[in-house]
Formats: structure tokens, sequence, C-alpha cells
């Protein structure tokens, strides 16, 4: 079977995501084609979505002056998977704290951009995560930290106390960046759970 996956390509870590996404659709003997979504048209036709990091101030324009948030919130209505990571969080959350992000609202938390410190202050952590048997090693770079959930949001992992992985219908958020390691474990959790 052959899924299709796109990742919101203005920003971040594309290819990585791409990669991983194979690797999680491997591990189902399913294939996955990734489209790289820079303008609207390609979400309706994707089973899944990712939404990575970067400069959350830039995807948001992007995202929407290109009118791909309208397909994004739809693909979340219709309950395709989604999993946004790190300034992809900040642009799904109901509440980015900054004026300049107009937020999606995908999931019901509010954040605060690089709360764990600027580039210099980036960090590795052995995480326990819901659904994942071993520690899932991540990569936290001008992470951003979820202040509140909301009463329908599962976090699915903290790290000082703090979520720093969370779940609300069929999106799943991460502060961290699962994409920079050989892991695909998040990808899976998120795109094809048990």
């Amino acid at each position: 079977m052959t899924v299709t996956a796109g990742v919101v390509a203005v920003q971040g870590d594309v290819s990585e995501h791409a990669d991983a996404i194979r690797t999680a659709a491997r591990t189902h003997d399913e294939t996955a084609t990734v489209h790289e979504i820079r303008t609207s048209g390609t979400v309706p036709d994707c089973d899944l979505l990712l939404m990575p990091g970067g400069e959350s101030t830039t995807i948001s324009r992007l995202v929407h002056s290109e009118g791909i948030a309208p397909e994004i919130r739809a693909h979340v209505e219709a309950g395709k998977p989604v999993l946004a990571t790190c300034a992809g969080l900040i642009v799904a959350s109901t509440d980015a704290n900054d004026d300049r992000v107009e937020a999606l609202d995908l999931v019901d938390v509010s954040v605060e951009r690089n709360a764990f410190g600027r580039q210099k202050d980036s960090f590795e952590a052995p995480l326990d995560v819901t659904g994942l048997d071993d520690p899932f090693h991540a990569v936290f770079i001008r992470a951003p930290v979820i202040d509140s959930v909301g009463d329908g949001v599962e976090v699915l992992a903290s790290w000082d106390d703090r979520p720093v992985a969370v779940r609300q219908g069929p999106v799943v958020g991460t502060s961290f960046h699962p994409e920079l390691t050989a892991d695909s474990r998040l990808h899976d959790l998120a795109f094809f759970p048990a």
C-alpha cells in the first residue's frame, strides 16, 4: 500500500522529515510518496502531513499567503494525521504568544518561542514518550516551551517538568526535532498508530 505524505516545505528540515516518513512507512510494509508543499492544491491529496521547524513567523506568513492554511485545517478536520515539530508546533498551536504568528488552532496549547534558549543552548535528552517502549533521543534547538495544555490535549512527553510532546486528535506536536536522529519512531507514532 502507498500513502501520500506532504511536508510543508516553506522552511525547515524537509528532506530529513521525508526520509523519516518513508522509514516509518516501511516498518508497516507501506510505501510513502512524499510531496514538498510550497503552494496550495497538494494538501487535499495527502493522507498525512508534516509541519517542520524553521522560523515560526515566516512559516505562518507563508502558509497563509500561499493558501495552505485552510487546507491544513481541513486536513485535520477530516481526521488525517499531522506531525508538527518545533516551529511547526508554534504555528499549529492555539496561542503562539507572538502577534506575528497567525496560529492555526490545531492543538489547544500555549507556547513560548525559544524558551529553552537560543542556538547555543541547544541540547539533547532521552525522553520517555507515551507509546514508545524505549526512550527517544530528542534534539532541542531553539525549542519552544509548551506553557499550558487544554483539556483535550494528551501530554506524551515532558522534560524538566514541562510538556515537550503532545497529542490532540490526529495532531502530534513536539518541541524538539525528531528528524535529526536516525530514529523514526516519533513519525511512526504520529502517522501509523497501532
